[in-house]
């Protein structure tokens, strides 16, 4: 690292977890310090803390406002930055907390899944030029209507990507409890390798398939504002996985990682007429209700009727049904019906644009398995497959072994 960068530094839950990592935590930041560099630190809650605040809130309430929410789920990060900006001050640094509002992150209104739309950067930059370490409060920020809000899961990430384009940061290192991005869930495979380097595109896939390295909207909005993003280990030394733009390197290889997401429900709709408006009618009604649909499936028209299938997250599936139940006698449909049990098993990978026969490959090595497909979704990098859910953890094996991910040769120098 050179001197006199200026470095963002985002730690996780693990990370947090309890004083003796907050203190290493903060070990790692006064070395950084130490050789000259400027640091922003960014910090989630402590492991467990922001699923132990929305238990107490379900047994307050079933159904909380999601303005309260927001309120209770932002003392976690409050609790974090406080005990960092702790340990660094008696690790000798100067140090200073910053809750999402006043470290300047101004966002929409939208409750529990806000997106930012500025940072005023005027204090950090005093603070910085000051010789002070910010320690920032990831996944919070706060409305232009003075309303405290939140980014959605993984919103800590999103943070620490955004202070650094808006500080024009020289590096942005994300520190996890893995130390890196891997071909396949190393707990599922053994022998998954972990990359050098991914691209934007093919993290932000990977990301949004169920990998749950680094969140989607952090990645997305690294590639629109060019940031390079290099994710690392809270608990051992290396280099990571970089994330950045693709290369020649990147393209050689077919596929880079398999993911199995088991976080999927479908949902069909019978013998509803085949005339334009019908489907716009039901899913801008479920677009309304806040609710992302994934992969759809439109039957062949029989008699004038066909069948549409899609999914969504499985925590949306009662909603959507419920949803899809009401439009029954506006949309003409004869019934509908949830199906829970299923996962989407994806490949990834930039250099899929230029070769040949790679789903072939992916529905030989699932078939030779006997496992069976239900709903196939394609994009330029990526083949996603709903699956039965009891046959996920085998597919992301199959699959693995099937494109060789487990070889360095299949990876070259994009493995370590």
């Amino acid at each position: 690292m050179a001197a006199a960068e200026l470095v963002i530094q985002k730690y996780g839950g693990t990370s947090v977890g309890n004083v003796d990592r907050i203190r290493a935590l903060a070990e790692r930041v006064r070395r950084v310090r130490q050789a000259g560099n400027r640091v922003v630190v960014v910090v989630s809650a402590m492991a467990g803390e922001t699923d132990r605040l929305l238990g107490l809130a379900q047994e307050v309430t079933a159904m909380p406002a999601a303005r309260e929410v927001d309120m209770l789920l932002a003392t976690g990060e409050m609790v974090s930055i406080a005990l960092v900006a702790m340990a660094l001050q008696e690790a000798g640094c100067i140090a200073r907390s910053f809750t999402g509002m006043q470290g300047g992150i101004i966002t929409d209104g939208a409750h529990t899944h806000a997106r930012i739309r500025s940072i005023t950067t005027t204090r950090l930059q005093r603070d910085l030029s000051a010789g002070v370490i910010p320690v920032v409060a990831g996944f919070q920020g706060i409305s232009e209507s003075e309303e405290l809000t939140t980014l959605g899961r993984g919103g800590s990430d999103l943070t620490a990507v955004a202070l650094a384009a808006a500080l024009k940061a020289d590096s942005c290192e994300i520190y996890t409890d893995v130390d890196g991005v891997y071909t396949a869930d190393p707990n599922l495979v053994p022998q998954a390798r972990r990359l050098d380097r991914v691209s934007y595109d093919e993290m932000l896939e990977m990301a949004r398939l169920g990998a749950k390295v680094l969140q989607a909207r952090a990645v997305e909005f690294a590639k629109a504002h060019n940031v390079p993003l290099r994710v690392k280990s809270s608990f051992a030394e290396g280099n990571g996985t970089l994330v950045t733009k693709p290369d020649q390197d990147m393209e050689r290889v077919v596929v880079t990682g398999v993911t199995a997401d088991s976080n999927q429900a479908k949902i069909t709709l019978t013998r509803l007429p085949d005339r334009p408006g019908i489907a716009g009618s039901l899913f801008g009604r479920i677009a309304e209700a806040g609710i992302v649909v994934d992969m759809i499936i439109q039957n062949a028209s029989e008699g004038g009727l066909t069948d549409i299938s899609f999914t969504v997250a499985r925590a949306d599936a009662q909603q959507t049904l419920a949803i899809a139940r009401q439009s029954l006698a506006e949309i003409g449909a004869d019934s509908v019906t949830l199906e829970s049990g299923i996962a989407k098993v994806s490949i990834v990978g930039v250099g899929m644009q230029s070769h040949a026969g790679v789903a072939a490959r992916m529905f030989r090595a699932l078939a030779a398995e006997n496992i069976n497909i239900v709903m196939i979704s394609t994009s330029e990098i990526k083949i996603s497959c709903v699956i039965d859910d009891k046959y996920a953890e085998l597919a992301v094996r199959v699959l693995h072994a099937a494109f060789q991910l487990d070889s360095p040769d299949a990876h070259g120098s994009r493995n370590a």
